[in-house]
């Protein structure tokens, strides 16, 4: 019989074995051990490779189900070279996502970063903790998909007033500004795009550069090689940026970060806890129980023709 293999993080496995009994389901810490060559389906979180290798290593996989948003870290190509059907959930932890960019526009406007690390260094920096009223500050929005919706929809009764960047694959309706407007105009820009050959380390030199004006906050809540982070932390320590908001940290990321808060700095990080809410928690497992239903029947996997 074929069976279901589950990433650790990505769904509950208990509550697929209670669900689905007479399905075999294997779980793992991650994709690095020997992988059950029985595999039919696979159900994953971020930060976890899905490429040639391990597809050589898992011949009978048939689908592939991703919890959550982003498949950068996913071979699409190759998924569709094998006949490979990829099902995805990218609204379910959309609105946590946006309500994280509010919580950090709120942070990083009144300094809050700044001052917690100068404490934990045995500093008081009171006035340099001067922050500015989020309802004056105009916001930039890049990518319009449901993270940069949600953010829009947490952000706009609170701030001066929010615009995307212009994008043909926009939405229609939504305020819009040339990505030059957005750029002179905007005191907090908000990253929102998918990790694209086009979008890899986007927000660098230049951008800075261009952005330096307005000393903005720049959230980061798309994929962190959106940004080029070393040059987004020396242009936080130069004061080009205001603050540096950065919620997608995984653990290959955490020797960029170190040493980044001596001396203290305007810098929020967290491990990749935009939709780590219970609720999306719980939503994203059932959805998950629901969607192996419809690829299980009869206690076996139904692999022909991706069946879904």
């Amino acid at each position: 019989m074929s069976a279901v293999l589950v990433v650790r993080g990505a769904a509950d496995s208990g509550a697929i074995r209670r669900a689905l009994p007479g399905v075999l389901v294997h779980d793992l810490l991650d994709l690095n051990s020997p992988l059950p060559a029985d595999t039919a389906v696979i159900v994953l979180r971020s930060g976890v490779r899905l490429g040639e290798r391990e597809l050589d290593a898992l011949p009978r996989l048939r689908h592939v189900v991703r919890t959550g948003s982003g498949i950068d870290h996913i071979d699409v190509s190759a998924l569709r070279k094998r006949d490979i059907t990829l099902h995805r959930n990218a609204e379910a932890g959309a609105g946590a996502v946006g309500e994280w960019v509010l919580a950090a526009a709120l942070a990083l406007a009144r300094r809050i970063p700044l001052g917690q690390h100068a404490l934990l260094l045995g500093q008081h920096e009171k006035q340099a903790c001067m922050g500015a009223s989020l309802g004056t500050l105009a916001t930039g929005i890049w990518g319009a998909g449901p993270v940069g919706l949600a953010a829009d929809w947490a952000l706009a009764p609170y701030v001066g007033r929010t615009a995307f960047a212009a994008w043909p694959s926009n939405p229609p309706g939504l305020r819009e500004l040339s990505q030059t407007a957005l750029m002179e105009q905007s005191q907090v820009h908000v990253i929102a795009l998918p990790l694209r050959p086009t979008t890899e380390n986007l927000f660098g030199e230049d951008f800075l550069e261009r952005v330096a004006p307005q000393r903005p906050l720049l959230i980061c809540a798309g994929r962190l090689e959106t940004l080029d982070l070393t040059a987004c932390l020396r242009a936080l320590a130069d004061g080009r940026l205001s603050g540096l908001a950065l919620d997608p940290v995984e653990r290959e990321h955490l020797p960029l970060l170190t040493g980044s808060t001596t001396p203290p700095l305007n810098l929020l990080a967290s491990p990749h806890i935009g939709a780590q809410r219970s609720d999306v928690r719980g939503a994203l497992d059932r959805w998950a129980v629901d969607l192996l239903r419809e690829i299980t029947a009869d206690d076996k996997i139904l692999i022909e023709e991706g069946h879904r």
